[in-house]
């Protein structure tokens, strides 16, 4: 029942959208256009146009999907956040992380309420502001090389400004085939115990490849990936709009 009626909001703002009058129109165009473009290293920039391209993705606002029971909605501009399910609701106002019902929900909020979006939304949440790219060594797997790219952090952007990733995409196809990432945890030390994952079930959303599935797997002694550490994690009722949604969607309920 959420998703329908988060359906008819979306579809209503969307109407909206196009009734806009010319004027409006003219100045987001001549506000856009002043925007400097971005440079990303050859090899990620033709994994972002593999996957719909960077720049369309930045038309998008709104995203949601359904995982474990749970529908998660994020304004893809602000990251806002509202997770849903029959027992609690959680999510990220754009000022405070905000639980529902500390009784049904016994995670830890901060590090949940965004943890699937960065994994779902790749490989374009790689596009965000304060990275620093650099050149990784290949990984191989089964006979194939999957050359790599590393991102890092700026200082202080971010909750976790010393989390390191790794992409690794298939030089044919230039699809996204790997992610390897450190988590500090919030303790502000870098982490030398990285975990990887195979992106290799992809799906079109509106335009766009995101994951059907992904799979955590395990690692031999050289961090060569074996085999995979357990079932694929699958996102289910994808929706990827340029509507937005009212801020106080991203509310927490009241009681």
């Amino acid at each position: 029942m959420k998703r329908l009626v988060l359906l008819i909001v979306i579809a209503v703002i969307s109407i909206a959208c196009k009734n806009e009058s010319k004027k409006e129109i003219q100045k987001v165009a001549t506000s856009q256009a002043e925007v400097k473009v971005k440079q990303y290293p050859e090899g990620l920039a033709e994994v972002f146009d593999k996957h719909g391209g960077i720049e369309q993705w930045n038309k998008m606002k709104t995203l949601s999907y359904s995982l474990n029971k749970e529908e998660h909605t994020i304004d893809l501009h602000s990251r806002k956040t509202v997770i849903n399910s029959s027992e609690y609701s959680l999510g990220y106002n754009g000022k405070d992380i905000w639980v529902s019902d500390t009784t049904a929900y016994k995670k830890d909020p901060k590090f949940y309420y965004n943890l699937y979006f960065y994994f779902y939304a790749m490989p374009f949440v790689l596009a965000d502001d304060g990275i620093v790219y650099s050149e990784a060594k290949a990984l191989e797997f089964e006979g194939k090389k999957y050359p790599g790219i590393k991102i890092s952090y700026k200082g202080a952007i971010g909750s976790s400004p010393d989390d390191n990733y790794f992409i690794y995409y298939d030089p044919i196809t230039k699809e996204m085939s790997w992610l390897e990432y450190s988590v500090t945890y919030f303790s502000k030390k870098p982490s030398d115990k990285f975990n990887i994952i195979r992106y290799n079930d992809w799906e079109n959303v509106n335009g766009f490849l995101l994951p059907k599935s992904i799979t955590w797997y395990q690692k031999n002694e050289e961090g060569t990936p074996t085999e995979p550490a357990g079932e694929p994690i699958e996102f289910k009722l994808p929706l990827l709009s340029q509507a937005s949604l009212a801020t106080s969607f991203f509310d927490k309920p009241n009681k």
